[in-house]
């Protein structure tokens, strides 16, 4: 497997987190891969065979580009041949004005939008190994789009900065206040935006720094952990996390020490299932 991010550049980077590729080849889709539950959404464009996705418990065709967006339990992405993504990790309460879509709760969100003439193109560069430059087109794209998209109201930006500095343990009153806004105000404005409320959203923020710390390092103090991240004990972290992955951080811990393979620690949404 070949994993490889990208930062965006300045322009982008109240709306965009990262731009990140990635490859598997036919001998590692023998399985299934389970797709966990993160603080963002992706945009994700795939190339060299069939790609569908079990969500809710029924096999989806996917086409490219689709979106996947916040996620409440684990859906499992399957492919044949070799696999290869080009995904946008954007923030939720950015992606939906980014792309002038009405904003949605839906985990996958399958739609028609002018940003797949672009599948061609980056299928192309792709199928030449030419990474860089298809990464320069998505770029070029999404500045563009940027550039047409009028942001004059700073009070989700602001609310972002907030939870992403605190990983999702900062309550929504004290969020509110580092946007200059009131609760009410800023949960009207982020559920507009994104279709979620800002606990949705801190929720995943949080589970996700607890996933990855235990995928990175499995003898993690689970006690310690969820005092570090504000949890009220050990057990309200346990509940939250089996609310999220569909089993406990202890098997999960188990399962990261059986060897499963680490590419980054932003890039452990992807693990085999």
């Amino acid at each position: 497997m070949l994993h490889q991010e990208f930062e965006p550049p300045e322009e982008l980077r109240d709306t965009i987190k990262c731009f990140w590729y990635n490859r598997r080849d036919a001998e590692e889709l023998k399985a299934d891969f389970e797709v966990l539950p993160d603080g963002y959404a992706e945009i994700i464009f795939h190339f060299g065979g069939a790609c569908s996705i079990s969500y809710p418990g029924v096999l989806q065709p996917l086409p490219s580009p689709f979106m996947m967006g916040l996620l409440n339990q684990p859906v499992l992405l399957n492919a044949k041949n070799c696999l290869e993504i080009i995904a946008i990790r954007c923030f939720p309460w950015t992606v939906f004005d980014l792309l002038e879509l009405p904003s949605g709760k839906n985990g996958v969100h399958v739609f028609e939008h002018p940003i797949a003439r672009l599948q061609p193109t980056l299928s192309k560069l792709i199928d030449a190994g030419k990474i860089a430059e298809a990464f320069f087109q998505v770029k070029e794209y999404f500045l563009q789009a940027r550039a047409k998209t009028t942001i004059e109201d700073n009070t989700l930006f602001k609310a972002g900065v907030a939870m992403r500095e605190t990983k999702g343990t900062m309550p929504v009153s004290e969020v509110a206040a580092a946007a200059h806004a009131t609760v009410r105000t800023l949960e009207r404005k982020f559920k507009q935006s994104s279709g979620h409320t800002v606990k949705d959203v801190s929720g995943l923020m949080r589970f996700e720094q607890v996933r990855n710390q235990l995928w990175l390092c499995p003898d993690t103090n689970i006690t310690g952990l969820a005092h570090e991240l504000g949890y009220t004990d050990q057990s309200h972290l346990s509940r939250e996390f089996k609310r999220y992955s569909g089993t406990t951080p202890a098997a999960f811990a188990k399962k990261a020490k059986k060897g499963k393979q680490v590419v980054s620690t932003d890039f452990v949404a992807f693990i085999q299932a």
